[in-house]
């Protein structure tokens, strides 16, 4: 078997990081925290968005100073260290690379280029670009992954970028590998493929810490688990110790109620809201046929690239047919994203930091953004209703923002800034909504939250479209769900027909 890494790990991984606390313009994220990383096993790092998982896996990569604790290093042919702090290059030195969940890779260079980012293979200083393909070429092999090595890389879709991350700090030689929501953005079957690979890294010696928000992923990869809660840690253990009750109890503090199906809407749903009829976009769908009723929630599912998200996109206005009609809220089709939103059409984007946030802008201006014509006078926006906007949709979404409506958006975990997009709707009445992959790196709390926020605009008469690769979102929130595989639809199921096994098998095309 080759090895999936540069060089085979010589020695185990040790890290301890003992009492490390960090701060942020006066506010303690971290309040001594403690925890081991050990060689040869998977550590599941849990806790809801803004808890410091973050926060403290960028401690150890390199990319925050702790204001106190220490790092301390053990190898197995007895040298130890301990350090205060480490920068990237230091923490780079000793083996540990991170995949933070925001993309860090270079759009405008290709697939193979990315994946030797930071670590060109050369030869007297100048790169010896057949060895950057070969490199490219050996470590997707190993992952199972076919990718153009010439694409560029920002015309890939989320998914694809992900795997070209993973990819490049994997052909780097690695001790420790922190992989932040590696699978928020993949299909069924790349996440088993990942998994698989975490699973020879680990075998080889590898430490992994784990970030993720699934809990079913906690079972399948993980054999210790640590649970940060407001900046400690509530709970850790050998992962086997743990439910998924206990986990979340863990996590939020509070117990949460399973979220079960939701009632069947098919003999209560309005009018058809929004209709596709073979309806075609070249690269991306073909003979789509679908409807959304007043009151439903449908849900598109597929794996990543099978052409749920570009539906979306056309009901928003982002992308064109080329065969067959779409009609939307008995009108024709909005020509762009301005016409869809006076249309009263709402849309969610995957990559929400990218696509639709102003990160720099505060909450109260993101809550407002669609609505800015009605909330301005004589063309000036009125602070103050963008006060009462923000204060009448953060009760109902649980909108956690410690300086309210003028706090910057960016400096929200990611399920509170996924809050502020949705509540622009709301502000916004939009009869028709379209969201991609909504609940992506979202926390089970936020989650729930979000889900709630969903039924009650559908009870409330709105139409809602989830494209999603996410098959637990699909069995928690679906009405109906249409499956697609490679642009078309293979099947849709409704009410007890939504299961796991399913959705995985129609998937498959």
């Amino acid at each position: 078997m080759s090895s999936l890494i540069e060089d085979s790990v010589s020695a185990a991984f040790t890290l301890r990081a003992r009492s490390i606390r960090k701060s942020f313009g006066g506010t303690e994220v971290l309040h001594g925290v403690d925890v081991d990383i050990l060689g040869g096993r998977v550590l599941a790092l849990l806790g809801e968005n803004g808890a410091g998982k973050s926060t403290f896996v960028r401690v150890i990569a390199g990319a925050h100073a702790p204001d106190s604790g220490t790092l301390e290093f053990q190898r197995s042919d007895g040298t130890a260290e301990s350090v205060a702090a480490l920068d990237p290059i230091a923490a780079r030195r000793r083996g540990i690379r991170m995949i933070f969940q925001e993309l860090s890779d270079a759009p405008d260079l290709t697939v193979a280029e990315n994946i030797s980012l930071g670590n060109w293979p050369s030869r007297t200083g100048m790169v010896t670009w057949r060895g950057m393909r070969r490199r490219a070429r050996r470590v997707l092999a190993n992952m199972g992954v076919d990718l153009d090595l010439d694409a560029v890389v920002g015309e890939l879709r989320i998914g694809e970028r992900q795997i070209v991350e993973i990819a490049r700090a994997l052909s780097d030689q690695a001790t420790c590998l922190i992989l932040d929501e590696p699978t928020a953005a993949l299909s069924a079957e790349e996440v088993e493929r990942l998994f698989a690979f975490v699973r020879r890294l680990r075998d080889q010696g590898v430490a992994l810490v784990y970030i993720t928000h699934r809990l079913d992923e906690v079972a399948a990869i993980a054999d210790d688990v640590v649970v940060l809660r407001d900046g400690v840690v509530s709970a850790s253990g050998p992962a086997g110790e743990f439910d998924r009750s206990q986990l979340v109890s863990a996590m939020v503090g509070r117990e949460i109620g399973a979220v079960t199906r939701p009632p069947a809407t098919s003999n209560s749903a309005g009018p058809p809201m929004l209709v596709f009829r073979g309806a075609s976009s070249p690269r991306a769908f073909q003979d789509v046929n679908l409807e959304v009723r007043a009151g439903e929630i449908v849900c598109l599912y597929g794996k990543v690239g099978s052409g749920t998200a570009e539906v979306a996109d056309a009901v928003f206005g982002r992308r064109r047919l080329s065969v067959g009609t779409m009609k939307v809220l008995d009108g024709a089709p909005a020509k762009d994203p301005r016409a869809a939103i006076a249309h009263g059409i709402g849309y969610l984007a995957a990559d929400r930091q990218r696509e639709g946030a102003l990160m720099t802008r505060t909450i109260g201006e993101n809550l407002a953004a669609p609505s800015w014509p009605r909330l301005s006078r004589g063309g000036v926006i009125s602070g103050t209703r963008e006060r009462r906007a923000y204060e009448r949709w953060s009760r109902a979404l649980n909108i956690r923002a410690a300086a309210g409506a003028g706090q910057l958006l960016g400096s929200l975990s990611g399920g509170n800034q996924q809050k502020v997009l949705l509540a622009r709707w709301l502000e916004r009445g939009s009869k028709v909504l379209a969201l991609v992959e909504p609940t992506r790196g979202v926390d089970v709390g936020a989650r729930a939250d979000i889900y709630a926020a969903l039924r009650d605009m559908a009870a409330d008469g709105a139409a809602i479209l989830v494209a999603t690769s996410d098959y637990e979102e699909v069995v928690q929130l679906a009405d109906r769900a249409i499956v697609l595989a490679r642009g078309r639809v293979t099947r849709e199921l409704r009410g007890d027909e939504i299961t796991t096994e399913t959705l995985t098998d129609a998937a498959g095309g």
